[in-house]
């Protein structure tokens, strides 16, 4: 009963934020001053906002602009952290565990700390308002993470599976790709929606490297309706709702690989 209660408490913590979210969507500006709370019952609903935001504002650029850098960020971080959790585990030996602590020790650097450095990398390289510097930024930012997930996945293979294909006379990019890679898809499809949702989220980069609208990205472009005296919150929260339909989407789409590849790993049989 109290795990019941305490379950509840969180539904109704989540579901209160988000319903206003909701309801503030689709009403006026004059209607979200004048009752923020409830529901313009005399007046009625408007999804105008919702036409608005595409057909005054440069959102489909934006969502193209955000598509392009996730996507690109996500599918280049996987591939390379698959190959590397995959030497590490076929190294096996004080150099593997050193490439891995290594690797470890990335996720302990904050953002805030890199700022500086990155910034001076970027602008040196000529990347700064550009969709290119964000993906490798990227992935060098979120690599550690996923060499750290997939590497604890490929650790509880058995060797009995390496070995039996090296006697075949399977290389080890044959290996790769024919074994070790379909038997870790729930690992990867769990890591690919943690990375999205990073990606798709990420504000700090892009204000920090795009100052030209034509490279701005979501989370960046929802600030434009933050003004110094007055918010338009109708159009914010409309855009917060256009931006999170794919990471929904994605974790709808992708929902039992994802609960497969948290538990993957767990118990070594």
């Amino acid at each position: 009963m109290g795990r019941r209660i305490a379950i509840g408490i969180y539904a109704v913590l989540i579901l209160l934020p988000l319903t206003m979210v909701l309801l503030t969507s689709v009403k006026t500006l004059e209607q979200t001053f004048n009752n923020p709370l409830g529901i313009p019952i005399d007046e009625g609903l408007t999804f105008a906002n919702y036409v608005n935001i595409f057909r005054e504002e440069t959102m489909f650029g934006y969502f193209i602009n955000s598509s392009v850098v996730t996507l690109s960020s996500v599918s280049l971080t996987l591939l390379l952290s698959c190959m590397i959790a995959y030497g590490i585990v076929r190294l096996g030996n004080w150099l593997g565990n050193i490439l891995f602590v290594l690797f470890t020790l990335g996720m302990m650097v904050p953002a805030q700390v890199s700022m500086v450095p990155l910034y001076d990398l970027i602008l040196t390289l000529g990347l700064t308002n550009s969709l290119l510097g964000l993906i490798l930024v990227n992935i060098a930012v979120t690599m550690p993470v996923a060499v750290f997930i997939l590497t604890g996945f490929m650790k509880t293979l058995p060797k009995e599976l390496f070995e039996a294909s090296t006697i075949d006379g399977a290389t080890n990019w044959t290996t790769f790709v024919r074994i070790v890679i379909p038997l870790s898809l729930p690992s990867i499809s769990a890591t690919a929606i943690f990375l999205f949702v990073m990606h798709w989220n990420d504000l700090l980069y892009p204000l920090l490297f795009v100052t030209d609208n034509a490279y701005k990205t979501l989370p960046l472009a929802l600030l434009d309706f933050q003004g110094q005296y007055e918010t338009n919150y109708p159009m914010l929260f409309t855009g917060v709702i256009i931006a999170s339909l794919p990471m929904v989407l994605a974790y709808v789409l992708l929902q039992r690989y994802f609960v497969a590849g948290m538990t993957a790993g767990s118990v070594k049989g």
